[in-house]
């Protein structure tokens, strides 16, 4: 059964989504693990759908992400089946032949080949994950598809989340329209290394499938790869990002350099609009969240350095406890940056909570009046922000606090 959490504080409500033109998708009840949800979401794409991914760098990928990395270099996607409940990590032989079986049977009701079929799933580790309870259900699920089936997808990828997750904009590329649309889980097990869960993006534009790689693989380093809920990564994440075609804008050279070529300047900015949205909507539904944590850092030896600070920051118990409990304790903020081994000097850094500078130059600010900070503290969204003082390296990260809530989610997950 799936378990009864409180909505997040920190929710918020479904945008109002679009068509994406060239896609059909829907969700459906497999019993898989869940009894009396959706748990089972597959979508169908148009021929000539172009496809780009990032995965998890665990060493210890689930069987769904060693299949979507092989099949990845094709560059072409006709159909995605994602689960949740189980998943399908540490099952040897059985992963694999159940990815094999899924895959062919969407195969089939996509009529394409099993290497144009995309599969994810989340859940349980170390469980056989049944293939026959997907491949029985797939064929009425994929009767009853629709392109407006969105925020059922939405809903069918969750498993700890508290509300479903998604994102949209639209965008220009030489002079022709095109919209981008995409859904998120995730709410524990969330650190970089990409991804930090599953997210599905797909858009009309027509685009060659290096220039949306490009694309992701750039706009997933400022956004999922700078959020983080307890510092662990997932055997299951990845990003796909899906390309219809059906916009029929004026082509778009593979060869193109994607990061600056400005017909798809545009593109970039609202692609990287909704992987930010997506990401944050992660950190929002963080199991066992009060506060959202924004973490700037600043004055670092290079954008590399800042990061690491930034998540040091945003990883450390001590950190995430006391923002937990409204405490203004900015030597816990020190104490991340001394311990993540990045050049850092105590006497050229500096410290602010809440707009409010704490400490500078190695000691507290004379006549520094706790006060602004104390109700800074109070709310539901913490800003920190960190000058080292060193260069112009910055960065930023998103965390969460740690709060009991996470311990009884995670303390009963499998029961």
């Amino acid at each position: 059964m799936a378990q009864t959490i409180p909505v997040s504080p920190l929710a918020l409500p479904m945008p109002e989504l679009g068509v994406v033109r060239g896609i059909r998708l829907g969700a459906i009840a497999a019993g898989i693990r869940y009894k009396g949800r959706t748990d089972l979401v597959l979508a169908e794409m148009a021929p000539g759908t172009t496809v780009a991914g990032v995965f998890t760098k665990s060493k210890c990928p689930g069987a769904p992400v060693d299949w979507c990395r092989a099949i990845l270099p094709k560059g072409e996607a006709r159909a995605l089946v994602v689960n949740a409940g189980n998943a399908n990590v540490f099952t040897g032989q059985a992963g694999r032949k159940t990815c094999e079986a899924t895959a062919a049977a969407a195969a089939k009701l996509a009529d394409c080949s099993a290497e144009n079929v995309y599969l994810a799933s989340t859940g349980v580790i170390g469980e056989i994950l049944p293939a026959e309870r997907i491949t029985s259900a797939l064929p009425a699920l994929h009767t009853a598809l629709s392109e407006n089936g969105w925020e059922d997808a939405a809903r069918g990828i969750m498993t700890t989340d508290t509300f479903p997750k998604a994102a949209v904009r639209k965008a220009t590329i030489k002079g022709t329209e095109v919209i981008i649309q995409g859904i998120a889980k995730g709410s524990g097990m969330i650190a970089p290394d990409m991804a930090t869960m599953l997210a599905f993006v797909a858009t009309d534009a027509k685009l060659p499938a290096p220039v949306l790689q490009a694309l992701l693989s750039a706009g997933i380093q400022k956004t999922f790869n700078c959020i983080t809920v307890d510092s662990d990564t997932s055997t299951s994440d990845m990003v796909l990002l899906f390309a219809t075609g059906a916009a029929q804008n004026p082509d778009i050279a593979a060869t193109i350099d994607a990061l600056t070529d400005p017909d798809l300047a545009d593109f970039r900015t609202a692609l990287n609009a909704v992987l930010h949205d997506l990401a944050l909507l992660v950190i929002r539904d963080g199991e066992g969240i009060t506060k959202l944590m924004s973490i700037k850092v600043s004055g670092a030896v290079s954008d590399q350095s800042a990061w690491r600070v930034a998540m040091a920051i945003g990883n450390s118990p001590l950190v995430k406890t006391a923002v937990a409990g409204e405490d203004a304790n900015w030597g816990r903020v020190v104490m991340a940056v001394g311990k993540c081994g990045e050049p850092a000097d105590r006497d050229t850094l500096s410290v602010s909570i809440g707009g409010v500078c704490i400490a500078r130059n190695g000691t507290v600010v004379d006549g520094y009046d706790e006060t602004p900070v104390v109700a800074h503290m109070k709310g539901q969204e913490i800003d920190i922000a960190v000058d080292l003082g060193l260069g112009t390296g910055a960065a930023q990260a998103w965390s969460c606090d740690l709060t009991h809530g996470y311990i009884d989610i995670n303390g009963s997950y499998r029961s």
